[in-house]
């Protein structure tokens, strides 16, 4: 069963910097597509950013230029720079492992991806 786990979350003030990592663990696959999620009290949880396994990656219109999405084998970074305080939320990291059989883009549907960390909060202060 795969495992993933966050941390890195914290306080920052605006234009202050944080780095996630989600550490994956249990069984590994060569295809796969792994994302940030993020979610505030009565919001829906929105995709931030994606990468899949050849290291293409996406990312939401309100975080390009300030968070890059990257791997290193078995974990999942988000480097967050220049933050707001519009980033406060839950973030969450997913894994798809199962897209590549449906020829399926990676991309941040929440619904394709079926293994989820329990989350890491950031605040961001004005």
């Amino acid at each position: 069963q795969v495992q993933l786990v966050e941390s890195g979350g914290g306080s920052v003030q605006a234009g202050g910097s944080l780095s996630l990592a989600c550490v994956s663990s249990g069984p590994t696959y060569s295809r796969y597509c792994m994302a940030w999620f993020r979610q505030v009290p009565g919001k829906e949880r929105e995709g931030v950013a994606t990468i899949d396994s050849v290291g293409t990656t996406s990312y939401a219109d309100s975080v390009k230029g300030r968070f890059t999405i990257s791997h290193d084998k078995n974990v999942l970074y988000l480097q967050m720079n220049n933050l707001k305080p519009e980033d406060t939320a839950m973030y969450y990291c997913a894994a798809d492992f199962k897209g590549w059989l449906f020829s399926r883009r990676c991309g941040p549907v929440l619904a394709d991806f079926d293994h989820w960390g329990q989350g890491t909060q950031v605040t961001v202060s004005s």
